[in-house]
């Protein structure tokens, strides 16, 4: 439950009053995880990576505040373009996952290190087919490459950080067919986190993401997000 109606409201305030101590903890949790040992050449012009990880909404967030990414779009991978849509996927029968398309410049931000934050502080890659309060196949963590290298790279990673035990239980985060199309979701999703900071869904479980990204990359954390509604 997102708790989207709720959002300005007294009820919101207080309830994110009453988890403040758990933000906190949520927040210091989290651990910078090493480097890829593998990444990507570099490369001439902006390049695209997929990524599903939970609710857009944070995913979104992490890497709107993120240098070198100059888009990030909430959105839909894994199902048909027909049933692309928020209600459909909800059902958890479509075959999507919430995911967002990043695109970045690979002279500032490698796909690596994208990587890295991935595993570091925009999800749990530990957990299968939910998130935090979100359970179901469309909140499952998966990597879409959007060629070889990425899918080189992305799986790599994987088998990096699970034989040096980086997580407390093994990594459950697919990398999925390569050049899987990506639709955007609509509208009101977009730039959610940062429109919408009072609502408690947002506040418990998105805003200590950027707090974590702030804290544990601070080379690579930009404080004015790039939104997609940007003029």
């Amino acid at each position: 439950m997102r708790f989207a109606g709720l959002a300005g409201t007294a009820v919101a305030v207080l309830a994110v009053v009453a988890v403040l101590p758990l933000m906190r903890a949520h927040s210091e949790a989290a651990v910078k995880i090493e480097a890829p040992a593998v990444d990507a050449a570099p490369a001439e012009g902006l390049q695209t990576a997929v990524l599903a990880g939970g609710c857009f909404w944070g995913i979104q967030a992490v890497y709107q505040h993120t240098k070198g990414v100059t888009k990030a779009v909430s959105g839909y991978a894994g199902g048909a373009m027909k049933d692309a849509k928020y209600d459909l996927v909800s059902s958890a029968r479509t075959g999507h996952a919430e995911a967002v398309q990043i695109t970045y410049d690979p002279r500032v931000v490698s796909y690596g290190q994208l990587l890295q934050i991935f595993f570091s502080v925009a999800h749990n890659p530990t957990e299968l087919n939910r998130q935090g309060p979100d359970s179901g196949p469309q909140y499952r963590t998966e990597i879409f490459p959007q060629n070889e290298e990425q899918a080189k790279v992305a799986k790599a990673y994987i088998a990096q950080l699970d034989a040096a035990k980086s997580f407390p239980a093994p990594i459950v985060t697919k990398t999925g067919t390569m050049q899987t199309p990506f639709f955007p979701a609509e509208a009101y999703h977009q730039d959610y986190a940062t429109l919408h900071p009072n609502n408690p869904y947002i506040a418990i479980n998105d805003a200590p993401k950027v707090e974590n990204l702030k804290r544990m990359f601070p080379a690579a954390f930009r404080d004015k997000p790039v939104l997609v509604a940007a003029k």
